[in-house]
């Protein structure tokens, strides 16, 4: 982790040293979040997506989230997030050709259309949808915040209280209008925010991603039971509320305290598994396997572990669930969450 980049480097050659057989290689999958991009000293472009989900397990589509690249140069501001669609709409028509394997890539596109325009962002929504190929499915805006610098997990300008913002709330309830879900990464201290936000838009899905963002670092790193405690009361909360969904991942990401990218190798399945035993357990019976999602936040979680690893991890925690319950966690919750298609 470095000042500009909030997250583990990738480092190929330490990854390289943890390869596991695949466990159940059959088993459909639908990964409801990764990223693109292309930053100074970290690219991960479609052709690297490709590569990880080629490694083993049976991925039949993926999710792309707002990622903040690719933006247009030109025109008006609002509009800059088109571009963003419209890379990865094309990165969806490689993975459409069948030439990079059987994964439809960028099956389903959440974009980052700014939520705080309010009325303004109608427009915005409707050439978003009309340069996406009927892939358009949610939004996401940068909204992590911690007024403690050692929390820290995104290189955009945030700030208290922007879920509270009248127009940002407005804006978020045009998304019930086009069938678009609303994504939010927030830490667990944003929770009761999120919950007024929530609320105030019972036409939208709102997904939660990362677990409710259950920060380790900083002053919760030595009070991780107390925080913890909090989280899953606000976390609560949140499963009250019938249009709430939450993916289960991102314990790579350095705010969360794990830190696996200081070890020697890289952690196997196992050791994944019982780290995130009790916050896949604890969502999933708060939530319910039908609001629950397996996700790989790839790249940014590639810095502490690989991807077939960490499906394998995933998989480790549910060897005792029935087929139903297999189905919902790794593709039927996102496929009815961001109205994806049933693919031939």
């Amino acid at each position: 982790m470095t000042a500009a980049a909030p997250h583990a480097q990738v480092r190929p050659q330490w990854l390289a040293a943890r390869r596991e057989e695949i466990l159940e290689p059959g088993l459909p999958i639908i990964d409801p979040h990764h990223h693109l991009w292309d930053r100074p000293g970290a690219r991960y472009l479609p052709l690297d997506l490709v590569e990880d989900v080629n490694s083993g397990h049976r991925i039949e589509a993926t999710v792309f989230v707002q990622s903040r690249v690719m933006l247009r140069a030109r025109g008006a501001p609002e509009m800059a997030p088109l571009g963003e669609v419209e890379f990865a709409n094309g990165a969806a028509a490689m993975g459409a050709s069948g030439i990079y394997g059987g994964t439809r890539l960028c099956e389903g596109i959440v974009g980052g259309a700014d939520l705080s325009l309010g009325d303004g962002v109608r427009p915005v929504l409707e050439a978003m949808l009309s340069v996406s190929g009927g892939r358009l499915c949610g939004i996401r805006n940068a909204l992590v915040w911690h007024a403690d610098p050692a929390v820290r997990s995104t290189t955009a300008k945030t700030f208290p209280g922007m879920m509270r913002n009248p127009a940002f709330v407005r804006g978020a309830g045009y998304l019930g209008h086009f069938g678009l879900a609303l994504d939010v990464w927030a830490y667990h201290t944003q929770l009761d925010e999120l919950h007024e936000l929530a609320r105030a838009i019972p036409n939208v899905t709102v997904v939660i991603d990362h677990f409710g963002g259950p920060v380790g670092v900083g002053p919760y790193a030595a009070a991780r039971e107390e925080m913890l405690t909090a989280w899953r009361a606000a976390m609560r909360r949140l499963a009250a509320l019938p249009n709430t969904r939450v993916k289960l991942g991102g314990i790579g990401m350095p705010v969360l305290g794990y830190g696996f990218d200081r070890a020697e190798a890289p952690p196997d399945s196992a050791t994944l598994a019982q780290a995130m035993r009790p916050l896949v357990e604890m969502c999933i019976e708060d939530f319910g396997v039908q609001r629950c999602m397996f996700e790989s936040n790839f790249p940014v979680d590639k810095g502490m572990f690989s991807y077939h690893v960490l499906w394998n991890a995933f998989k480790r925690l549910t060897r005792g669930a029935s087929a139903e319950e297999k189905q919902a966690l790794y593709a039927g919750t996102a496929r009815a969450t961001y109205r994806l298609p049933v693919l031939p």
